[in-house]
């Protein structure tokens, strides 16, 4: 397969198409970096569909418990590594951005500067996923604002138009940064749909996140079936749920969830950054 390097950030705008990952080398590691759902089906899926690693980055959820749920499905054969996709910013204007490799829980609903300097004290891969994406992404300006603190930006998410992508990889471009490119999946049958290998055998979160942070050459691949297209329908058609107010208020903005910056087991910490 040929696909796109890391340091350009591909040849051209998307993912080199694949029926599958190639089978794992010593020097070659493919990793789905965003996924929202783990269970038996989803651990099964990444293995049969020939990936060696997903980063698992739920929503409104704490890293203790992401990290504990993240080595209970990981094995020989598949490496889950935790993550954090922090929501920064109001509800009305928030932007997402991904931590890997963090040690401390960070809430949601901070500051963007407050995130990523949270991200920079425990010197975590930082990732931008879907930028330009709604209301619920970076933009061009932020991007370019924060390139120094941001490790690399998704250039391929399946579930947005081909516009967007073309955007994304040239904002990565633009801006010098790596790509990646993930499923994103909310849903179990999207996992590795879209994934990203890595030219390095990739063994612990420690071996990603290094990858990552040294921008590691990568390529972006994505499935070439002929459901390709309609599991990235069905995954934008989820997202009318995942963005309603109603879920929101009554989830989060009570203050009760666990990733409420109020919550008290973040002690305050975050009293200056938060918006909420």
């Amino acid at each position: 397969m040929t696909g796109s390097d890391g340091d350009d950030v591909g040849r051209e705008p998307g993912a080199t198409p694949a029926t599958a990952p190639c089978s794992a080398s010593d020097t070659t590691t493919h990793v789905d970096p965003h996924v929202k759902v783990l269970n038996e089906r989803v651990a099964d899926r990444a293995k049969a569909r020939g990936l060696d690693a997903l980063v698992y980055a739920p929503h409104f959820t704490r890293l203790p418990e992401i990290r504990a749920r993240a080595e209970r499905f990981s094995d020989d054969d598949l490496l889950v590594v935790p993550g954090r996709e922090v929501f920064t910013g109001t509800w009305r204007n928030r932007q997402h951005i991904i931590g890997v490799g963090l040690s401390d829980p960070i809430p949601d609903f901070i500051s963007l500067p407050g995130a990523l300097a949270a991200f920079d004290r425990q010197d975590a891969a930082v990732l931008v996923p879907h930028p330009g994406f709604l209301n619920v992404s970076l933009d061009r300006d932020a991007v370019a604002q924060h390139a120094d603190a941001i490790h690399a930006v998704e250039t391929y998410n399946f579930k947005t138009l081909p516009g967007q992508n073309r955007r994304a990889w040239t904002l990565a471009g633009d801006t010098g940064l790596p790509g990646f490119g993930s499923s994103y999946a909310h849903l179990a049958g999207s996992v590795g749909e879209v994934w990203t290998a890595f030219e390095r055998q990739i063994d612990s979160e420690s071996d990603l996140v290094a990858a990552l942070r040294e921008g590691l050459p990568r390529r972006v691949l994505r499935r070439d079936t002929l459901t390709h297209t309609a599991r990235g329908v069905a995954e934008f058609a989820h997202l009318g749920y995942e963005n309603s107010w109603g879920k929101v208020d009554r989830l989060f903005l009570s203050g009760t969830e666990p990733t409420h910056p109020g919550n008290v087991a973040y002690e305050s910490r975050f009293d200056d950054v938060r918006e909420y």
